[in-house]
């Protein structure tokens, strides 16, 4: 393994973008690309990127390795197309530990956001049909990764902080104090997107914002219905549409989160145990490549389901399960092994239809 990650000869970039190609070819059309950060806890200081920075994944300042992800996201499935590693500036500006780690020479500082635009832009160029674009705080933060879409003309829905200050028609505003001056009637309640627990609603609205430039711009609001949080997002579209679409990409970001846990507790992305620039982003398109079979696997299989099988739909995490237990001989027989699964996923569909009857009496 070694071998094929540090020394063995082969394209990295090439196989980043065939698992590009693979993934759009099995999942369809996009309805919106997603990005996102991670960060990995890590011991050390030689590891290529780790510093004490502060990761989601811990939810503090930590020694830690962090990556942009960009994952492609359809109402078929999800998976990830590429990824970049963020070099911090301790790192860009010492130029012995970045040879000591592999990392090519000249490889400038750049910022979370401009690594988004960077793999943004490489899938647009390479023809993958995205309408939209989700994230996080990070990125709509972000004004290269803004101007970048609008100027090919492609929406976004990128979250912002409360203080983040827009452009209404009566001034320069916080996102928060835009928000007390909405009438009742503005608030529409709406749905994320499904759950395994039932659909995600919330009260949702939505301003204008940025009358003067170009192209359909609007402060999307989010509301929880029981505890009044409220999140934001900045979002862009070349032509109107209606609130309900905004709401469905705000709800695919969310696609993102599946995407690393199942990345992590299926695939190892998190498990890696390399120190080298190299080493690390072969690392990475190898699990990625497992990660997307699974997603295409899946998508296949719900495709071809018949309606009222009582059975949930094949997971990721299912699907795997399914190939330990053949590959290996874990089970006596085919039967066996598919038995199993279809009384675990016919538990499951009960306990989900249960979920949403139960959500739908209380929304009543």
């Amino acid at each position: 393994m070694q071998h094929l990650l540090s020394r063995a000869v082969w394209d990295t970039d090439a196989v980043r973008d065939d698992l590009r190609d693979y993934v759009v070819g099995h999942l369809g059309q996009a309805r919106a690309v997603l990005v996102v950060e991670t960060g990995d806890l890590k011991k050390g200081s030689g590891t290529v990127g780790v510093q004490r920075q502060y990761t989601g994944t811990a939810g503090r300042i930590e020694n830690s390795q962090v990556a942009v992800f960009l994952a492609y996201a359809t109402d078929a499935g999800h998976a990830f197309i590429d990824r970049e590693l963020y070099l911090p500036q301790a790192w860009t500006a010492d130029a012995e530990r970045c040879q000591a780690a592999g990392v090519p020479d000249g490889r400038s500082f750049a910022t979370k956001g401009e690594l988004a635009t960077r793999m943004v832009a490489r899938a647009l160029d390479a023809g993958v049909g995205a309408c939209w674009v989700a994230g996080d705080e990070v990125y709509g933060q972000s004004p290269h990764l803004r101007t970048e879409l609008e100027e090919r003309q492609v929406g976004y829905v990128l979250a912002v902080a409360s203080s983040h200050r827009v452009t209404t028609g009566a001034g320069l505003r916080r996102a928060d104090q835009v928000t007390f001056q909405l009438p009742h009637r503005a608030w529409q309640r709406l749905s994320a997107g499904a759950g395994a627990k039932g659909h995600r609603f919330y009260d949702w609205a939505f301003v204008r914002i940025d009358p003067e430039r170009q192209g359909r711009h609007w402060l999307l609001i989010r509301r929880n219905r029981r505890t009044s949080e409220l999140a934001f997002y900045r979002c862009y579209s070349p032509a109107a549409v209606p609130l309900a679409v905004l709401v469905k990409v705000a709800g695919r970001r969310w696609t993102i989160e599946e995407s690393f846990q199942s990345g992590k507790g299926l695939t190892g992305l998190d498990e890696h145990q390399v120190r080298r620039w190299r080493s690390w982003h072969r690392w990475t398109i190898l699990v990625m490549l497992v990660h997307a079979f699974l997603a295409a696997v899946a998508a296949s299989e719900r495709a071809d389901q018949q309606p009222d099988t009582g059975l949930t739909p094949l997971t990721l995490g299912e699907i795997r399960r399914l190939l330990v237990r053949l590959l290996t001989g874990a089970a006596p027989t085919l039967a066996d092994v598919l038995g199993w699964s279809y009384w675990r996923r016919r538990h499951q569909a009960r306990a989900r239809i249960s979920h949403y009857r139960r959500q739908a009496a209380q929304e009543t």
